[in-house]
């Protein structure tokens, strides 16, 4: 029993010899701990985690409740399982009606996309076979031009041609009269 006794006061001893040393400096990582420890609390006490974002998964939800309940009510022991079930298995039934409807949306939207993508399609087909027409109406409008001038120089031609077949004319009247 002696050492029984014996060893009990080692112990205190012990333990008192570690609470009494005095605390050593906190290093570098146990402030930036304790800086990231007092930045998840805001001013008003609340953890940045327990605030509400705009959105905010089902899963998070359902842990802040189950967070809530364990804190409220940690000594009974009988819960009420069967509402916790309905109540899960009502939560799903939303966020399988919401995921549907996120489906459909879905394919409503990719249709518009598919919609869209197709007239951008057309209307860039056209494009490009405007861009080729206006080319050619270019490429025609210059041949036109040319063939306008070529015309007017032929006129020119035809008339001076005309001039000359009456001046070789009035030439050759000229010349039987005096060989006469």
């Amino acid at each position: 029993m002696s050492s029984y006794f014996a060893r009990s006061k080692d112990l205190t001893r012990t333990r008192k010899s570690v609470t009494d040393s005095p605390p050593a400096s906190p290093s570098y990582t146990d402030k930036n701990y304790r800086h990231e420890r007092l930045s998840r609390y805001d001013s008003s006490g609340e953890t940045v985690t327990d605030k509400p974002l705009g959105r905010t998964s089902s899963y998070t939800r359902r842990e802040a409740r189950l967070a809530a309940l364990n804190r409220t009510d940690p000594d009974t022991t009988s819960k009420d399982y069967k509402k916790m079930y309905e109540e899960a298995l009502h939560e799903n039934e939303k966020l399988k009606s919401r995921l549907n409807n996120s489906k459909q949306e879905l394919t409503k939207l990719r249709s518009q996309l598919e919609k869209v993508t197709q007239k951008h399609d057309r209307i860039s087909e056209r494009s490009s076979a405007l861009e080729s027409e206006k080319r050619e109406k270019q490429a025609l409008e210059k041949r036109v031009s040319d063939m306008e001038e070529e015309i007017k120089v032929l006129t020119e031609l035809k008339s001076d041609n005309q001039r000359l077949k009456d001046e070789n004319g009035a030439l050759i009247r000229v010349i039987s009269k005096l060989s006469k």
